[in-house]
């Protein structure tokens, strides 16, 4: 059983040019993504991809919980079944822990990401939102039930699948060397984003919490490239691509869980080679979904489907909504690619009298289409998750 946080070395792969063509090229992608769209835009779809992140980590865990619950989740409307409830409320406290992140980050961009108070606080918010039946375990061998204290390091020896997790008695002193390896205080530019990658793994290999440690990790994934720039205003998921390729994702924890394979796999306790396959895993998954959602808010494309959403609508495609003109197209385009618009303009705009024009926006409005602060404040894009498959289709 670990007892020195040396054997977790290597904490990095050796240097290599395809790994650090990956960080430039997921920076590049990063910063070009977060460039396409107006940043108010930016910031409605955010949210839904807040939904999606959510969405796809506990799908992960094992546990299926639709956007659109997730989404009357986040408006307090609970399913009657207690089992779906509980869900809602397992995502609505991801969803909220990862908006405070965002939050804190944003309001203290030098926050030490990688220390055990930051860690301990993602895994204490996350929990202490959780129903009841969420904060107990079962106890591998005596199978009595454990209350899982938000927040607090595990008191008890684990071992998950394969792998045996540090003596609980020395987690104070390997986490104390994974802050001190991966912080980004004494990086360059590159380290960071491998630090990103690397740490992923060593934080789920320390196991530190009873239970809970794959969302807390995904979540500081989360954090790590938000506090690069690397996240694009949130507009992709880390997630989405490591649950859509689970079983290559776990391969590549198991293959960097793996002990020193002889003198040509580094110096350290665990294998160099699985540590550096783990990291261009993970590399080549964010630069997959980096350019997935490249194609996706490409606007010639977004608009026509905003338009071939719009088609359906009126043509009775779609049950339980009401049709809408299609010169509503041009209004949505003028929001998404300005990020707002004064109302006075709708009828410019859309070609419409003044007075349709108006009361095209009050459609728009009633129908979640279109968001307003104020009767007279100017129009944003919305876009609830029942329309966001028709605008990113495949996104969840």
């Amino acid at each position: 059983m670990y007892t020195s946080p040396t054997q977790m070395e290597p904490m990095f792969p050796s240097p290599s040019n395809e790994l650090e063509n990956l960080t430039l090229d997921l920076s590049q992608k990063s910063q070009s993504l977060g460039a396409m769209l107006h940043p108010l835009t930016c910031q409605e779809i955010a949210t839904l991809l807040t939904y999606t992140n959510t969405y796809y980590s506990n799908l992960i865990e094992g546990h299926n919980t639709k956007l659109l619950d997730i989404e009357r989740a986040m408006h307090a409307d609970f399913s009657q079944d207690s089992a779906k409830r509980a869900l809602q409320l397992e995502a609505k406290a991801h969803v909220e822990v990862a908006q405070e992140i965002d939050l804190k980050l944003t309001q203290a961009p030098d926050t030490d990401i990688f220390s055990w108070p930051f860690i301990a606080q993602i895994h204490r918010e996350f929990y202490q939102r959780l129903p009841v039946d969420f904060y107990t375990v079962l106890h591998p061998r005596t199978q009595d039930k454990i209350i899982i204290e938000p927040g607090a390091l595990r008191t008890q020896d684990v071992q998950v699948g394969h792998h045996v997790a540090p003596k609980f008695s020395a987690l104070p002193g390997f986490l104390d060397y994974f802050h001190q390896r991966y912080t980004f205080n004494h990086l360059s530019g590159i380290q960071k984003i491998i630090a990103i990658a690397a740490s992923h793994h060593r934080l789920a290999w320390i196991h530190p919490f009873l239970d809970g440690n794959g969302r807390v990790t995904r979540l500081l994934t989360v954090a790590g490239f938000k506090q690069l720039k690397l996240d694009a205003h949130g507009l992709w998921s880390m997630s989405r691509g490591l649950a859509r390729n689970r079983d290559a994702y776990y391969a590549a924890l198991m293959a960097a869980d793996t002990s020193r394979q002889g003198d040509l796999d580094g110096r350290g306790n665990l294998s160099a080679k699985g540590l550096h396959f783990f990291c261009e895993f993970f590399l080549k998954t964010a630069i997959d979904q980096l350019d997935y959602m490249q194609q996706l808010l490409n606007r010639d494309s977004l608009n026509a489907r905003v338009m071939y959403y719009l088609e359906l609508r009126q043509r009775g495609g779609l049950s339980g909504v009401k049709p809408i003109r299609l010169e509503a197209q041009y209004l949505l385009r003028d929001v998404i690619l300005r990020g707002e618009v004064p109302r006075g303009e709708a009828s410019r705009i859309t070609g419409l009298k003044e007075r349709t024009a108006r009361t095209l926006v009050s459609e728009l409005l009633q129908a979640d289409l279109l968001q307003s602060s104020s009767p007279r404040a100017p129009l944003r894009i919305k876009i609830p998750v029942a329309v966001g498959e028709y605008y990113f289709p495949k996104l969840y």
